[in-house]
């Protein structure tokens, strides 16, 4: 029986990252995954590179952020926000990275 082999985290976050710019043309989004494992990736891959840990955000800033990548930002905010990769308070008036 082949032993089987696991990643260490540098190696899989290479992985993850080549995986996660197939999904880009140009700097641009193509396309929201439907797949959910899939849209994960992205969406982690989304918050860790738009968006600072440690500040907090308007919704318009959440937008223009969004806005460099995919022209459905209302979509891709509804996506982290469901993903818990970005919180916000019950007015909606500020948005954080979470998990």
């Amino acid at each position: 029986m082949p032993e089987q082999q696991t990643l260490s985290p540098p190696q899989q976050s290479v992985r993850r990252t080549h995986q996660v710019s197939a999904l880009f043309t140009q700097g641009r989004l193509v396309t929201i995954p439907r797949k959910q494992a899939r849209l994960e990736q992205l969406l982690v891959h989304l918050a860790e590179t738009l968006f600072q840990r440690d500040r907090s955000y308007t919704e318009q800033e959440v937008n223009e952020a969004l806005l460099t990548v995919h022209e459905d930002c209302s979509a891709l905010r509804r996506h982290l926000i469901v993903a818990g990769l970005l919180v916000r308070p019950r007015d909606g008036s500020s948005y954080r990275r979470g998990r």
